[in-house]
Formats: structure tokens, sequence, C-alpha cells
């Protein structure tokens, strides 16, 4: 597995790297036999230290984690163990999907956009009466939406920390999306009931 660790404004020593390394490839290894990259950044917010942990494992698998601790140490494992507690509710769907049991569907390929947040500041800037409606562009990249039954696609949105997921149900074909309610349950969205109940 391919693994950096950097720091943002933030010195990452040996002693750490190390650390970082041997606790993942050790987590990681007892799932997937061969993970493809590992990302973990620390950065620094006034007195707390926060770890992320990105780690991609097979196509469409994203695992993310993150925690905040007065030293990068128990930052680190902190969100580690969340990693882990989540591949261990998963375990079995998971080692059935990266040993090919998922099935190859064809990936539809999609445009994904950062948009910047709407500003308190200057609300009359962004009017439609003067041509502004339009928010600024932040990132553009290019995605590919899986075809996935519901419940792989809400392990897949758990393990990436998302709060939203776009997905083919396999199903039924059509697009759908499951998300995180506020309520702390998962919402699922599908046009397609909507038009079998019509």
């Amino acid at each position: 597995m391919q693994l950096t660790v950097k720091g943002k404004q933030l010195d990452v020593g040996d002693a750490l790297r190390t650390h970082v390394a041997e606790n993942l490839n050790s987590l990681v290894g007892k799932y997937f036999t061969k993970p493809m990259e590992a990302n973990v950044v620390f950065s620094r917010d006034a007195h707390l230290f926060k770890a992320d942990i990105q780690v991609h494992v097979g196509r469409g698998i994203v695992l993310q984690s993150m925690s905040e601790a007065t030293e990068p140490y128990p930052a680190f494992d902190t969100a580690c163990e969340k990693l882990h507690k989540r591949l261990r509710r998963y375990k079995d769907r998971l080692r059935g999907h990266h040993n090919g049991e998922a099935g190859a569907e064809e990936l539809i390929p999609a445009r994904y956009q950062v948009l910047e947040a709407e500003r308190d500041d200057h609300p009359e800037e962004a009017s439609p009466a003067n041509g502004k409606a339009h928010p600024v562009v932040v990132a553009d990249m290019q995605m590919h939406i899986d075809t996935l039954t519901v419940s792989e696609a809400v392990m897949r949105m758990e393990l990436a920390e998302a709060p939203a997921l776009m997905f083919r149900n396999r199903g039924n074909g059509g697009l759908n999306m499951v998300y995180r309610r506020a309520d702390g349950n998962v919402g699922w969205v599908d046009p397609a009931l909507e038009k079998a109940g019509a």
C-alpha cells in the first residue's frame, strides 16, 4: 500500500510516520490483501491536533475517518479506532465485494463540482436581477457513479464518512441517493418508487 503522511503547517516526524504506517498497515491488512493507497494528514487548530485518514482499498471503496485530540498520536489512534469499528461492522460484505462477487456493472461518468457557499455579507451581489445568480465553482472533477444495492450504498457512505452518496440502483436501474439525516438516520431518495406508485 502506498502511504502518504503529511502535516498542514505542522512538522510530522519519523516516529509519528512509523506509528501511522504500522497501525494502518495492520488495520487495513486484516480486511484487504491489496489496498491501493492511504493518505493521512495532520493539522493543528489552536490547541487541538486533527488527524484525517483516507484509504482507497478498491474500485469505489474509500475509507475515511477523522478525529481531534490535544496530541497528534491520540488523534490518529482515535481516527484509526473509528475506522476499525466500521470495518468490523461491514467485514463480510467488504470481503464479498473485494473478491468480485459484486459484479462489474458499467460505471456512469459524472461531473462533480464544489460550489462556493453563499455569503451573507453581500446578498444583493447574487440576485437574478443583476445576472449574478450563478454560484462560483471552486472545484470541478470527474467521477463515476457505481451500480449498487441500497445497503451497499449505505455501507460506502458510512465507510467514507460522506454526508450523501448518489448511485445507480441495481434493482431498478434508476439514479438514487442515500444521505445522513440530521436525526442520525439514513434517508433514501428513489424517484423510481414514485413512478411505480403513479
